[in-house]
């Protein structure tokens, strides 16, 4: 007898490759209950998909997180309009919409490109680097550090606070001491930032939020603190586990790898590379709901009240929606991919992130001929929602 599927988000095990245990959900248990830590599970592409779309029965109110600690109708504090339902993420979406517009992105087109040039002209001399530490990590801070107007000396500290929110030591199910502690740190660091552009504005988006207005309507401190906490998780952490995947996968098939690096001005390549990587190993592989009503779904019933994952990560491999789905695949059509989500909240900084690794990877493909991921050597981050490397130490060969 085969031992019962089991999906654990917090599991060592699962951070290391879910893919298997996904494959098991969706055929074995499309709608799974873990009973210890009290939610359900929507693994199948089609039920993933209706769960996005069905915001009368799934609520975004209590945050996107499964830890008791960030749960609750307080999470808007730290994850935005992720954790509002409309009207509420209306009206915080239309008015982060004002400060946050396609204009303010694509003019960050030619610094984003000058910071990839930095940190792999800087590889390049050493002919070798740590993918994430020494690149991956540091654009996407910079990009929305840049963005946000945090100093050049503050961004190691943010960033260091940052991964703190997202690692769960093994073992944790919740927030431990030092997410926590880095969570109250930047608070604090915010609410003096706003302080400070309130009495001497300047061109960044912090300021913009400020002055930001819809009939009147302006955004509080409280709400801005919120967006710009968001932006840091979302906009810096899940950018750079998207690059170093990237990497990583190319890397792991050598005609995957020989595809991208042969021509480094085809721009279309690389971005067939960041959409299949996209789908293949999504950075977000789960975002949690709670039901407000009783949800009918995948043949059993999720009761009021009751947590509910979509597993977006399971979804993207689903073989009823994409052919041969556990094979990295540059030409397949990943139209149908949920990385973004789906509906109202489809990720508004999706358009950033795009670029970002569009930038970053034709600079890469630019500079080297050839590179080598030491596999063996290179860490994983353990968090429940965010799938990527800690470190990838990585060879290069210059062009």
């Amino acid at each position: 007898m085969t031992e019962a599927v089991h999906y654990n988000p917090y599991d060592y095990h699962i951070h290391e490759d879910p893919y298997p245990t996904y494959t098991r959900l969706r055929s074995e248990a499309p709608l799974y209950h873990n009973e210890d830590l009290g939610f359900w599970a929507l693994s199948r592409h089609e039920d993933v998909n209706a769960g996005f779309r069905n915001t009368t029965d799934l609520s975004s109110s209590h945050g996107v997180s499964l830890d008791p600690l960030a749960s609750g109708p307080h999470a808007y504090k730290t994850m935005s309009f992720l954790a509002m339902d409309p009207p509420r993420h209306t009206r915080m979406r239309g008015l982060v919409a004002r400060g946050f517009t396609p204009r303010r992105v694509m003019d960050l087109e030619p610094r984003i490109r000058a910071l990839a040039v930095h940190y792999l002209d800087e590889a390049l001399e050493r002919g070798s680097f740590d993918s994430i530490g020494d690149f991956a990590g540091k654009l996407p801070m910079d990009v929305i550090s840049e963005l946000m107007g945090v100093p050049s000396a503050d961004r190691d500290e943010v960033r260091r606070l940052a991964d703190l929110l997202v690692h769960r030591p093994d073992g944790a199910t919740d927030v431990p001491p030092e997410g926590i502690e880095a969570a109250f740190a930047l608070i604090e660091y915010y609410t003096d930032m706003i302080a400070r552009r309130r009495t001497a504005p300047t061109e960044d988006l912090t300021s913009a939020l400020l002055v930001a207005e819809i009939d009147g309507d302006r955004l509080a401190d409280d709400e801005i603190i919120g967006f710009l906490f968001l932006m840091v998780v979302a906009g810096n952490e899940t950018t750079t586990k998207l690059l170093g995947n990237a990497l990583y996968w190319a890397n792991h098939d050598p005609a995957v790898k020989a595809q991208v690096l042969a021509d480094p001005m085809n721009s279309a390549m690389i971005e067939r590379w960041v959409e299949e990587t996209l789908r293949f190993d999504t950075s977000t592989q789960m975002l949690a709901r709670i039901a407000v009503n009783d949800v009918e779904v995948a043949g059993g019933c999720i009761p009021a009240g009751d947590r509910v994952v979509l597993l977006i990560g399971s979804g993207n491999r689903d073989e009823e929606v994409f052919d041969q789905p556990d094979v990295f695949d540059l030409s397949r059509d990943t139209s149908a991919s949920l990385s973004f989500g789906v509906g109202r909240h489809f990720c508004m900084g999706a358009s950033l992130a795009r670029l970002e690794a569009r930038i970053a990877l034709e600079e890469f493909t630019r500079r080297f001929s050839d590179y080598e991921i030491d596999e063996a050597h290179s860490r994983r981050v353990h968090s429940i929602n965010v799938r990527g490397f800690a470190s990838l130490p990585t060879s290069i060969s210059a062009r």
